[in-house]
């Protein structure tokens, strides 16, 4: 496959260059060619009117370029400061490492990004947020001339979020080139200078922020026109779906009360830490309360586990698409079938026939776009991935759905599939309890929006009297609860 064809990219000395395209557009080989990861077939780098080659990421370092990947390069087993120092640890004058320094040096980092995390403590402990954070901290290590960014906003919140704006406009008063990969067009034009589009490999255009707007970049990344950012809704009779009464789990949960009708998207906001993933993650049984209730269409159930949950009816789409949702090295079908063989076997014997009628209707209603139905899931876009971690909850025909950041990592034009496939769900009666970091996607799909802070429900607002602000004055307790 040609990843790229005949690719100009040019930046200058302390600009902030964002880079946009639907997913598979080639941001990401671009980038992981220029850090030293992959050698191009043709062209050339030119750094600092020097042509330069890089044979691997260690000569990029050298020449002063960093990166933080899209896919979290961090090892779980290793603590926060050894990972931040990874292969570049302080030595003692015999080769042993110079524990003090690199926590020193560990804390300097962590305290200039404001994180407040126990340097010993195991990666796979942190959050995604955390994780992400840490990703940054170790590439502004490297004290960088060039710094790849490719999607680092995906896992943060608005005051993580503005916390990094703060640091690039810092960067680049000192000097450092930005190249900044997101697929949420806003921030492009909050912190970018200059923008170019890849689609398909090629680029389409390369203009300054001051001299294109939302539509037009949009437009160019797509191919064609979006009709507004949210797909319209459309009223249905709401019945009682999933209700949770005085739910409370290991300090982490605190007297949940939580009610989401048939045919209705509540959205569940808040800051990172405040209890969202692990109300998700208690409802679908992975954590188990001390005490309160679930309640499924008015009678009380059972959840004790996973097994129980997806019986009942609750599937789950988590927001780590790739270590929890999927089996990356299974193929779509093994995927979208892996809840529900029970359903598609008999005496232990799964009908092949039967798991390929049911994948392929689903992945037609979808539109998942694979060459077939035994190709791995791992060579799939974003988008398409998220459509499959969709499917397998619509094989075992759940009824109520909880999505957790359901459009993180995905281009616009699927982010615009994923609102109409949720949307239809609701419309078909399903319960959908949506948890996103993203306000704009809270305000413009929920129904009603459901703030959590500190473990606990502070706040309820219908979509027609909502707003950022409102939003977060309660997830941060500026304001009481309502």
């Amino acid at each position: 496959m040609q990843a790229l064809q005949n690719v100009s990219f040019q930046c200058k000395k302390g600009e902030v260059k964002a880079l946009v395209g639907e997913n598979g557009a080639g941001k990401s080989t671009l980038m992981k060619i220029l850090a030293g990861v992959y050698q191009p077939d043709e062209g050339e780098i030119i750094l600092r009117r020097e042509k330069v080659q890089f044979d691997n990421p260690h000569d990029a370092q050298k020449c002063g370029i960093s990166i933080i990947y899209q896919e979290r390069s961090l090892l779980p087993y290793l603590g926060v400061a050894e990972n931040m120092f990874l292969g570049r640890e302080p030595r003692k004058r015999l080769g042993f490492i110079d524990s003090f320094t690199l926590y020193r040096e560990a804390q300097k980092l962590l305290d200039k990004l404001k994180i407040e995390i126990d340097l010993t403590t195991p990666v796979y402990n942190l959050s995604l947020a955390q994780q992400q954070m840490i990703e940054i901290a170790k590439a502004l290590s490297l004290n960088a001339e060039l710094m790849i960014m490719d999607e680092p906003s995906a896992a943060l919140t608005t005051q993580e979020l503005d916390r990094l704006f703060q640091i690039i406009h810092s960067l680049k008063d000192h000097g450092v080139t930005v190249i900044y990969i997101s697929h949420r067009i806003q921030e492009i034009f909050h912190i970018a200078d200059a923008v170019t589009v890849l689609k398909d490999g090629k680029v389409v255009s390369t203009s300054s922020v001051e001299e294109i707007n939302e539509e037009i970049l949009i437009r160019q990344m797509v191919g064609r026109d979006m009709e507004g950012r949210f797909p319209s809704k459309s009223e249905v009779e709401k019945k009682k779906g999933l209700s949770v009464v005085g739910l409370s789990c290991q300090e982490v949960l605190h007297d949940i009360n939580l009610e989401v009708r048939k045919g209705e998207i509540v959205g569940l906001a808040g800051l990172v830490g405040s209890g969202r993933t692990e109300l998700a993650r208690a409802i679908f049984g992975v954590r188990c309360p001390d005490k309160g209730a679930i309640h499924l269409n008015g009678r009380k159930i059972k959840v004790k586990s996973p097994r129980d949950a997806i019986n009942n009816g609750i599937g789950l789409v988590t927001e780590d698409r790739k270590k929890e949702g999927l089996v990356l090295g299974l193929s779509v079908k093994k995927n979208i079938t892996l809840p529900s063989l029970d359903r598609l076997s008999k005496m232990g014997l799964v009908s092949e026939k039967g798991e390929k009628r049911r994948v392929k209707k689903i992945i037609q209603e979808l539109d998942i776009r694979t060459p077939s139905m035994d190709r791995q899931v791992e060579y799939l876009s974003g988008g398409n991935q998220q459509k499959v971690s969709l499917a397998k909850w619509l094989v075992t025909e759940s009824n109520v759905i909880i999505f957790d950041e359901p459009t993180r990592g995905i281009d616009v034009g699927a982010k615009f599939e994923i609102y109409n496939l949720i949307l239809d769900l609701a419309r078909r009666g399903k319960a959908i309890l949506m948890i996103s970091s993203e306000l704009p996607e809270i305000l413009g799909m929920s129904d009603r929006i459901v703030v959590m802070r500190e473990g606990k429900i502070v706040g309820e607002l219908l979509s027609e009297d909502a707003t950022e602000e409102k939003i977060m004055s309660l997830a941060t307790g500026l304001i009481k609860n309502s």
